[in-house]
């Protein structure tokens, strides 16, 4: 039997992130505006047929599939990369630090935009804030640190957006918010979860140290949506 997770975005969008999907039954995608993530049910040439068919001109979108998959000639694989899924596997979080962290907000938008930017997270857009639960680290008036929320296929919530100052490095930031972040998880309840790319051994080693352990080897596809006439 399939798990929830093995298919992590096509479930949250049909469950915990279900008030920000577009689709049916078969593919849904999320308002453009906040992320560009995409699910379809079985990743058959009729799902992709299904998602091309009710997705804007000239869309690109992220897939992640735990196999690998055959993308069909009506989409341009754009790039593709191996990336970890690690659980949470602790049903105590660690021990919490008394270091001030700020609610991130609308107003906080460009200061998130300019970080992950420099740092490269994953995609991070204007909208992607609208996840909510947002939670940063601030010196004066300045974004040094950053993590939230992403994919809720219920019950499972996926921290994301974790993103340190290249000046800031080597300070423990991350795993302050981190932690910040499974405390509120678990509390909700739900289960923590997040996504690596598999070449990035300082974050994995950091995500096993708090807590985490590999549950599935997935790929990320970045698919566009190409013009046939």
């Amino acid at each position: 039997m399939e798990h929830i997770l093995d298919n992590p975005i096509f479930n949250a969008l049909g469950s915990g992130n279900e008030n920000f999907s577009i689709g049916n039954d078969r593919a849904k995608f999320f308002s453009p505006d906040i992320a560009l993530f995409a699910g379809v049910k079985k990743h058959s040439q009729g799902d992709f047929n299904v998602l091309f068919r009710i997705s804007p001109a000239e869309s690109i979108f992220i897939l992640f599939a735990p196999a690998e998959i055959r993308i069909p000639e009506q989409w341009k694989l754009v790039r593709r990369m191996e990336i970890s899924q690690m659980v949470y596997d602790g049903t105590v979080p660690p021990a919490a630090t008394d270091h001030p962290f700020a609610d991130l907000q609308e107003k906080h938008v460009p200061d998130m935009l300019a970080l992950t930017k420099m740092t490269n997270p994953g995609p991070f857009l204007p909208g992607t804030i609208k996840f909510g639960n947002y939670r940063g680290i601030f010196e004066g008036n300045r974004l040094i640190a950053m993590a939230g929320q992403r994919l809720q296929p219920k019950p499972y919530i996926e921290i994301s957006a974790v993103c340190t100052h290249p000046d800031y490095l080597g300070k423990g930031y991350a795993g302050m918010l981190i932690t910040d972040q499974i405390s509120g998880i678990l509390a909700g309840p739900g289960i923590p979860f997040l996504h690596v790319r598999d070449d990035n051994a300082i974050a994995i080693r950091l995500y096993q140290k708090l807590g985490f352990s590999t549950r599935k080897k997935l790929t990320a596809f970045v698919i566009q949506k190409q013009d046939l006439q």
